[in-house]
Parts: C-alpha cells; structure tokens; sequence
C-alpha cells in the first residue's frame, strides 16, 4: 500500500505534446505566432519553417508543449517523426483551399501514431474560406468532426485576426485531460532528440523533449549515435534553467558529438556505459552520402553537403531521391552538419566538386582557401532552391542531344571538275534549299554510299549562300566519294540541344 503511494506522487501531471501539421503555407507558424508571440515566422527564411522546433506556453495557468513542423513535402520524415513524439495533434487547414496531397499524407501519420488531434480550419477571415467544404472533404479521408456527427473537434481560426486561437487551446486542455498524461519524475530521464546541430562557439546543441524522469545538469546522457555530459540546460528562448520535466522541450550543451533526429535518450551512471550504447558508424559520411555515391559509367556531379542541422540534411537527402538520375547521376561525397570548413574545400579541390550549402556558413579560412583553389561554394536558405540548383548543375553533365535537321534535296546534272577530294558539279534543287556550309549525304540508286560537305553554291556564276527548290545551281562539294550523275545529295544541319534529367 506504502509502495502505491510513493508511486502516486512521483507521477505528476504533464503538459500535453502537440505537434502541428499541415500542408506548406497553410499557417502552422502563424497559429503558433498567434498563440504566443514566438516570431517563428519573421525568423525563417520565405516563411516557410525549414527544421523541427519546440516550444511552450501557458494557458490559464496550465503549460502546453508545441512542436512545429516544417509543412513542404520535402520534410515528409520529419513531420511522421513529430507524430511519433506527440500527444496531441493539430490538423491545419486552411479554409480558403481545402485538403491538399500533404494534408492527406498528415492525416495517415495521425492515424498511424494513434494520437487524438484537433481540426483547425485556419484563415477562416478569408473571404473566400469555406470550412463547411472542408469538412465535407474530410470525410473523404474517413475525418469526421463533431459538426458533421463525428466525434474530431474543430475549431474555425484565423491566425492574423486570432479568431478562435483561445478556443482551439481550451481545446488541447480538454483533450489532455481526457488522455491523463502522466510523468514520472522518479525515473531516469529519457524521451527523444527532436533537433540538434553543430554550433561553431558551443558545439553540439541539441534540442530534446523528456518523457520521464528529471534532467538535470551533470547527467550523464547518450544515445545510439553520441554520448556526453549536460553542461548546460536553455528553455527554446535560450534561458538558462537548473532542471527539466517530463514534457519540457530543453536545449542541451555537452553532447560530444551531433545526435541524430528522432534518436531515443537516456541518462546512465557513467560515460563508459553511455558509449556502450553506441552503434558503430563511419565518421567519414553519413548514410545519406553513402546511399547516393555508386560507380556509374554516366556523367555525374560531385557534390558535398553542409547543412545547419540533421533534420534538413535528412530533407535534403528525400529530394534529392526526386531528381531523375537515368542520364547523369548525384556523387554525394561528404554530407555532414555545421559550418563550411577547410577540410571541405580541399575534399571539393581533389574531388572536383561543388560545395551546397543549407543555412550554414563559410569560415574566413575555408572562404580563402577556397578562393585560392577555385571552389565553387553555393549557400540556400530555401531547400527546394538547394534541390532546383543540384538538378540544373547536373543537368549541364548530360552530354547534349545531336538533333540531324534536313533542308534539302539537289540533284547532280554534271560533273565540271575534280580536285582531289574537292569537286565543282552542277545540280537541280528538287526540295527544300541548299545552303554553303552544310553537311550531306550521297545517294546514288536510292542507297547511301558516302557523305561530305558543300563548300560553297553558287547561282548564274554568282556565289550565293542559298538556292531554293526548283532552282539550277553549281556546288563546291568536299567528301569521301566521287559523285556521278543522277547522284542526290541530301543536305542537312546538326543542331545540339541541351539534354533534360
């Protein structure tokens, strides 16, 4: 009996997890924007959220734990990793458009992480929003809100106005209470590795997300891929705070090495044991380079990547998987995090290749370096302009298409003189036009026996560039075989066309 209630009151009440979802541009950012002045949108470059992040508020005097998404389809694995991690979901819609590929992709990670969710119909202020189509769309993908029956709460909101924001967060209050989330803080600490990133002064920096126990500075923390000691402990506003909870997202300094995304974390007693935990990796590359480099007899670009953090190299390495590769294909060298270094630009010098940066910059002395050696450094902000510009690079490696355009037809009347390879006849344009300069083939019976190329035409003894169908003229014609009367020559051009993925 003693033993139930020690346990009852090392479980404590969580804040709830709500990851939010929803096609690009439907307004995730916004509704956070509107819920607590986060500046998300203001902070990401075109609008748009390129990696994962968690923040959290209050409301009426109990915390909510927010994870933001990034909504573009290249972040497919990210946006399934944060229904994995949350309790909640918020399924954004925006009212003006209705249901899009993304949304559906959305509602089956729901599904499958078998969490509860909530419907926000966003930019509901819109005059042409029209939430009830939504909605009847929604039964479509077996979605039905508890207007139209259901048993799915939906909230109609408008981030800009922030119309039925307060709503919508009565309504995760009411569904946390319902679900009973509980932690347990006499536990070890454990929970997941929602982002992480190398940073240049600090080192590794990564962003976690507890599910029990306590973090607290000195604890011993690792998982499958990097182990260490917490140095520090910042909320998302970067503050510094002594412990974490079941359900605080915390940004941890003292990793010694980049976590991967979506990882598992625990706290051991000592180092020696955290490192035993370690799956064995290669330092050189990741996976993603290794997948995307194989020997091939094709063209092929040389590429290494840099990134900001692992959840956009995991983005960029999904769109990459797009870009057709049949005529030419992507070596991906090096795909790693953090800032451009010196090592990156003697890689790129040995191994002629291009350096694509995501949100990261260039040391001053790989910036030299660089300069000095001739390598091509491009930096992104926006990752399908990182993927836009891998495909036009590599598209220049595609050897151009050789297009033979005929334009017409002479035949031979008579044989003046020869010269070596070199003969002056007279001929009949009997299609098209025939033009100095221009390559031909040789019939003679219907068959070809040999090419060459008219050097010059000339019409009434003047030399002129063209004659035209209908027309008696006399060529200048060099080849590799004598012509005869009655012999056609068909004349033509080659034009070079640049070749497509």
């Amino acid at each position: 009996m003693e033993n139930n209630k020690e346990q009852n009151k090392n479980l404590i009440t969580r804040p709830p997890v709500v990851v939010v979802l929803g096609h690009v541009d439907h307004g995730k950012s916004s509704i956070l924007e509107a819920i607590k002045d986060l500046k998300i949108t203001s902070k990401e470059s075109g609008g748009i959220t390129q990696h994962i992040g968690a923040y959290q508020i209050e409301h009426e005097g109990k915390k909510i734990t927010f994870i933001d998404t990034p909504g573009h389809e290249a972040f497919s694995a990210m946006r399934s990793r944060g229904t994995k991690i949350a309790d909640i979901a918020i399924l954004v819609i925006a009212a003006e458009e209705s249901i899009k590929p993304q949304t559906k992709e959305v509602i089956k990670n729901i599904k499958e992480a078998g969490i509860p969710f909530v419907v926000a119909l966003n930019k509901i202020d819109k005059p042409t929003a029209d939430p009830e189509k939504v909605k009847r769309e929604l039964i479509g993908q077996d979605v039905l809100v508890e207007s139209m029956g259901g048993k799915i709460p939906s909230v109609n909101v408008s981030a800009s106005t922030k119309q039925g924001i307060k709503e919508l967060l009565e309504m995760i209050i009411l569904l946390a209470d319902m679900e009973e989330l509980k932690g347990d803080i006499s536990k070890t600490a454990s929970g997941a590795v929602i982002e992480s990133y190398m940073d240049a002064q600090r080192g590794p920096v990564t962003t976690l997300i507890l599910e029990d126990g306590t973090l607290k500075e000195g604890d011993i923390i690792g998982t499958k891929s990097a182990v260490g000691k917490v140095k520090s402990l910042e909320d998302f506003q970067g503050n510094p705070f002594k412990k974490a909870l079941p359900s605080d997202p915390v940004m941890v300094l003292g990793f010694e090495q980049v976590p991967k995304t979506g990882e598992e974390f625990k706290i051991f007693e000592n180092i020696e044991s955290a490192r035993k935990g370690l799956e064995k990796t290669s330092k050189k590359e990741t996976s993603f380079a290794k997948a995307l480099t194989t020997e091939t007899d094709k063209g092929f670009l040389n590429l290494i990547i840099k990134a900001d953090v692992l959840g956009s190299l995991e983005a960029i390495e999904n769109v990459f998987k797009n870009i057709p590769q049949g005529k030419a294909v992507l070596k991906i060298l090096k795909a790693d995090i953090g800032e451009i270094n010196e090592s990156d630009i003697k890689l790129a010098k040995t191994s002629e290749s291009i350096i694509l940066g995501f949100r990261v910059k260039t040391n001053q002395t790989a910036q030299k370096l660089a300069l000095r050696e001739k390598v091509k450094i491009m930096t992104f902000d926006i990752i399908y302009e990182l993927a836009q510009t891998a495909r036009e690079l590599l598209e220049k490696r595609v050897a151009p298409q050789i297009i033979r355009k005929k334009i017409g037809k002479v035949r031979i009347l008579a044989i003046f003189k020869k010269e070596q390879s070199r003969q002056i006849v007279g001929g009949k344009v009997m299609d098209g036009e025939i033009k100095k300069g221009v390559m031909a083939d040789v019939y003679r019976n219907e068959e070809k026996v040999g090419q060459g190329k008219i050097l010059k035409v000339q019409k009434e003894k003047e030399e002129v560039d063209a004659v035209g169908k209908g027309r008696e003229c006399g060529l200048l014609f060099s080849g590799d075989i004598e012509l005869q009367e009655d012999d056609i020559l068909e004349a033509y051009i080659e034009e070079r066309q640049k070749s497509t993925l």
